[in-house]
């Protein structure tokens, strides 16, 4: 079974959970793409990654979810970070060094997002659909969150859309 990235629920609001992520490695790609095809685009470099594309390599396990983040700072419609995150436990000086200069390895720290799941296929019209929501579910319970969006995908693509499992991730300030 695929391992998920590891979080603790803090609190259970009505259509969404807020949660505190713990530390990890994520190996991201930076796609010029639309949201559509940023996923697809970014996806060879990094299973080449974790499936020994890298200096040591060394396979690496495959964790959930798949990441589409939109970061806001001074980027274009049409630029987003796809990234994989690292089994648990991992750190940077444990991570072998990616061949591909697109795969960039980061660091993150514990955070507070907030989250809401949904099924079907992760589209941008659903997506966005989400994104809104789980803002205004937040704003009505006083949660300052941040311009990033993270769309969290679980699923291979080839599952049945409607069987899809996806979370909509933003950060709090």
């Amino acid at each position: 079974m695929t391992k998920r990235q590891e979080f603790t629920v803090l609190k259970t609001y009505p259509g969404f959970e807020l949660r505190e992520y713990k530390p990890c490695v994520i190996a991201e790609v930076k796609s010029s793409a639309n949201y559509s095809d940023a996923g697809s685009s970014a996806f060879g470099s990094l299973f080449s990654y974790i499936s020994k594309g890298n200096k040591a390599e060394q396979a690496i396990a495959m964790t959930a979810p798949v990441i589409t983040a939109k970061r806001f700072d001074n980027l274009t419609e049409d630029e987003w970070f796809v990234s994989f995150v690292m089994p648990a436990g991992s750190t940077l000086a444990d991570m072998p060094l990616p061949i591909n200069s697109k795969v960039v390895l980061r660091e993150l720290g514990a955070e507070i997002c907030v989250a809401a799941s949904f099924r079907g296929k992760a589209t941008t019209a659903l997506s966005a659909e989400k994104i809104t929501a789980l803002r205004a579910a937040a704003e009505k319970q006083n949660v300052a969150l941040s311009q990033e969006v993270r769309v969290a995908r679980f699923d291979p693509p080839f599952k049945p859309s409607f069987l899809q499992y996806n979370e909509i991730v933003i950060p709090t300030i």
